[in-house]
């Protein structure tokens, strides 16, 4: 796993040198063990290396005799498939089999690989520039369309740090972030994502041709659950083994809730050296302990279980890093036990894997029931705002909403609970969860891997019906099932609890001395009332809990990547210089 980034510039444009060496220089936590620029003409690849398979000659670029390069941010994982049926390999690299692909195939290449990816490739024998992303957008890829021609980075900030775009926010995408805590667009102007599962390609300095794979159709299909079940233990345990694959040490992250587990199950299933796992707690605070059951799930896999508490003392230190490595913003609470598991981690793995997925492709979430509901008790989700009947903004967003409904527009679905998690898998999924996980763990120089979201297991979830994802008042009963059989005495049929971080009461704690500090921010007072802000904070109920954590983070994040102030010492610290 890598960071890359380049630019194809029209015809006769050369390249700035330091503009690709700022590229790297702002990738480097991303790629710590290996450098490499090169360039050909108009068109430039930047490549810094996080080593994880092939450590001998798996070093990139990539380059084939025909006179194509490849530069990739990825771990293909039917890799040993495809070279029973390409030829021309000359490393151990699984990303070299995107290559023999597109020698193959052309720009449909990707259509055929499994994995997380975000892939350039540099076509000499036309001049195209190729860009890739995997279908549900683990991997994050961004463009900028500028004058000269067209740059891109596996960071937004890096785009930002080279000089291709200024900083500055998008009023839209910030109105997203305040109210719902992530946003659809990015948020810099002149900057876009590029969409998981789009192929991009860039003649001439400019965006020539652009396609677009899903990540999966719900197609709900008449099943049993014995059959249900054979199929998902099928996919799951090969897509676990797949995620393995590695030259280099890995561990998990253990919530104790059924993803995590189920992950560690398989995981324990495939291995006779004990599984590393991490689990964070919050003692001292209301928030649900998982110890005890991260504990005897370990216990049950054999695994070597790692416990990191988490306290407020911890949050006010490490929030501005947190805040500096999500560049592209998503509010999320889980970044703080995310940063500081993966920063725990790093002493002994570079890879992680971990459980995301499993509630949008199996109906983990109450807004799935929801949607199932009659009309008078049906709700959209992110249906209110965070700042809803506050009045504290000095002009209310209207229009936050907007581009959720777009979304929502075009997804087809059989069943509303099938178009429910078609949303999330659209927008949720890619602009949260994912940008949380590759930020906090590549932070840290760890590869963050996400076995439910693979192909297989992506075409289990597809055809699986409605009621064997919900059962009996319970989301993700297919999973539960599996979970119940492959790991006996665990109660695979307790209600969800969720991930629960307890940023309200830390938030409360000291609510009176960081409310005037956020309040006076360049980036706070452009948008609110000074003193509606500090009363906000001194009051610091469980009502206004998001509000004060979005608005907090806000304030970071827009320090740093809008001011381009340090992110150094803790949240007082870096607000009060």
């Amino acid at each position: 796993m890598c960071g890359i980034a380049g630019a194809a510039l029209k015809p006769g444009t050369e390249v700035p040198r330091a503009a690709l060496a700022a590229l790297a220089t702002a990738l480097a936590h991303r790629g710590p063990d290996g450098e490499a620029i090169e360039t050909s003409g108009n068109v430039a690849l930047v490549h810094r290396r996080l080593a994880i398979i092939d450590l001998i000659s798996g070093d990139q670029p990539l380059r084939d005799d025909a006179g194509v390069s490849l530069i990739a941010n990825a771990e293909i994982y039917n890799d040993l498939d495809l070279r029973q049926e390409l030829s021309g390999y000359r490393t151990n690299s699984d990303c070299e089999s995107a290559l023999r692909l597109y020698l193959r195939d052309g720009v449909a290449f990707a259509d055929k690989l499994r994995g997380m990816y975000a892939i350039a490739i540099h076509d000499r024998r036309d001049g195209s520039l190729v860009l890739a992303r995997d279908p549900f957008g683990i991997k994050p890829l961004y463009l900028a369309e500028t004058a000269n021609g067209v740059w891109f980075a596996s960071e937004a900030q890096a785009l930002i740090a080279a000089g291709v775009v200024p900083a500055a926010v998008s009023a839209s995408a910030r109105d997203q972030l305040l109210a719902m805590q992530f946003a659809s667009t990015c948020a810099f102007p002149g900057i876009d994502r590029v969409a998981p599962g789009e192929t991009i390609v860039i003649r001439d300095g400019r965006v020539a041709e652009r396609r677009r794979r899903p990540a999966l159709s719900f197609a709900p299909a008449p099943t049993s659950e014995a059959d249900a079940l054979a199929a998902f233990d099928r996919a799951f345990n090969d897509s676990v083994r797949a995620h393995c694959r590695s030259d280099v040490p890995y561990g998990m992250f253990l919530s104790g809730g059924i993803d995590s587990s189920a992950v560690l199950t398989a995981m324990s299933r495939q291995h006779d050296a004990p599984v590393l796992a991490f689990t964070a707690a919050f003692p001292g605070t209301d928030a649900h302990d998982e110890r005890a059951v991260a504990r005897a799930v370990a216990e049950k896999c054999r695994a070597r279980h790692v416990e990191i508490e988490v306290g407020v003392k911890d949050f006010w230190r490490t929030l501005p890093a947190i805040a500096a490595a999500v560049d592209d913003p998503a509010a999320d609470y889980a970044v703080v036990p995310s940063y500081l598991l993966a920063a725990r981690a790093r002493s002994e793995v570079k890879v992680i894997l971990t459980g995301e997925g499993g509630d949008e492709l199996f109906a983990g979430y109450g807004r799935y029931r929801s949607a199932v509901r009659p009309w008078p008790f049906r709700r959209k989700p992110w249906h209110r705002s965070a700042f809803a009947g506050l009045g504290m903004l000095r002009s209310e967003p209207t229009d936050w909403r907007s581009a959720i409904d777009r979304i929502e527009a075009t997804v087809t679905a059989s069943t509303r609970m099938s178009a429910a998690q078609a949303i999330d898998i659209a927008a949720w999924l890619p602009y949260d969860l994912l940008i949380k996980l590759d930020r906090c763990l590549m932070a840290h120089g760890i590869e963050g891997r996400v076995p439910f979201l693979d192909p297989k297991v992506a075409q289990v979830a597809a055809m699986v019906p409605d009621s064997l994802k919900v059962k009996d008042g319970l989301g993700k009963y297919l999973v539960r099932r599996w979970l119940a059989d492959a790991l006996p005495g665990y109660d695979a049929f307790a209600r969800k609890r969720g991930f629960s971080v307890p940023v309200g009461a830390w938030m409360a704690s000291e609510g009176r001395r960081v409310g005037p500090l956020v309040a006076r921010q360049p980036g706070i007072a452009d948008i609110a009332s000074p003193e509606a802000v500090v009363d906000l904070f001194a009051v610091g109920d469980d009502h206004t809990a998001a509000a004060r954590w979005h608005l907090l983070f806000y304030a970071l994040w827009h320090n740093r990547h809008m001011l381009g102030r340090k992110a150094d010492g803790d949240v007082f610290d870096v607000l009060s210089a």
